[in-house]
């Protein structure tokens, strides 16, 4: 995002221009006669400014690293989660990033099924027991909102990001996750996928929901995200009244599209989305799993 040492795109193109002159040998230019237009730049150039002028974009976009998971626990993507947090919140001289990152985007999908409560709660000790007694794993997180389920078949995304180094709100930052999700399902074939606004936060193919998001935000820098459901066994979410709405129900991309599409289906399309939503640049970062 700062602004890096790149030469003047108008004397890149004039040194070009004159190398090329001295490599075909001309001799002194003699003034053209009045009323000649202006010579053609040399073939080609046209396309060098292009590209230079695209290179020179690349370089102003905030960069983001993408780190790519394989099925694991959900203790150990929130694990890789607080250390990325504590990376982004480091003082300047000990892990801090350059100034042109923006932080990560951590994508997985679940290896076995969580019921997951937010800062507003969502379940009491008793269903909390009972859950646990369907053979799922329950935890109680800092995002928002309530209750919901995570499992095989579902990306998550957890986006740790300084929101100053992208120039967003935290409210902007919830409306470009559900413009992603939207995104996906339009790329997919899906055109019906829409936001609503709070209490309805996520992303909807009529009155059942397709993703879930909760978000937290401490120090300008975010942490979770947002679940898709791509070929998730919705039985899990019968279980529980998913994020506290009444009345509303669950779908996913496979049930939509009445095809199986797994995660590593929906990975591309969500990166284009993200990609565009963002404004940033990809740098892959090794998974640590």
């Amino acid at each position: 995002m700062n602004g890096r040492n790149t030469p003047d795109a108008g004397s890149w193109a004039h040194n070009l221009s004159r190398a090329s002159g001295a490599a075909a040998g001309e001799g002194p230019r003699v003034p053209a006669p009045p009323g000649t237009p202006p010579p053609s730049p040399p073939a080609g150039l046209d396309r060098g400014r292009d590209l230079a002028e695209g290179a020179a974009d690349a370089m102003l976009q905030p960069v983001v690293r993408l780190v790519r998971l394989n099925r694991l626990p959900y203790a150990e993507l929130l694990a890789l989660q607080e250390r990325w947090l504590r990376r982004l919140q480091a003082e300047p001289g000990s892990e801090a990033l350059s100034a042109a990152e923006a932080g990560a985007l951590l994508l997985c999908e679940p290896a076995g099924p969580v019921y997951t409560s937010g800062l507003r709660g969502g379940l009491t000790p008793e269903e909390t027991a009972r859950l646990r007694a369907l053979g799922a794993e329950v935890r109680a997180t800092g995002r928002g909102g309530l209750a919901t389920f995570h499992g095989p078949g579902q990306l998550l995304c957890h986006s740790v990001l300084d929101l100053r180094r992208l120039g967003l709100r935290l409210r902007t930052h919830v409306a470009a996750l559900e413009s992603c999700a939207v995104r996906v399902c339009e790329l997919l074939g899906l055109h019906g996928a829409r936001a609503r606004p709070p209490p309805y936060t996520g992303v909807w193919l009529g009155e059942r929901k397709v993703c879930a998001i909760g978000v937290r935000c401490g120090r300008h820098i975010t942490s979770h995200g947002l679940a898709l459901n791509c070929c998730t066994d919705l039985v899990w979410f019968e279980h529980i009244v998913p994020c506290g709405l009444v009345g509303t129900g669950v779908t996913s991309l496979s049930e939509e599209l009445q095809r199986h599409v797994n995660v590593d289906e929906v990975i591309p399309p969500f990166l284009e989305a993200f990609r565009e939503t963002y404004k940033c640049t990809f740098i892959s970062e090794d998974s640590p799993n």
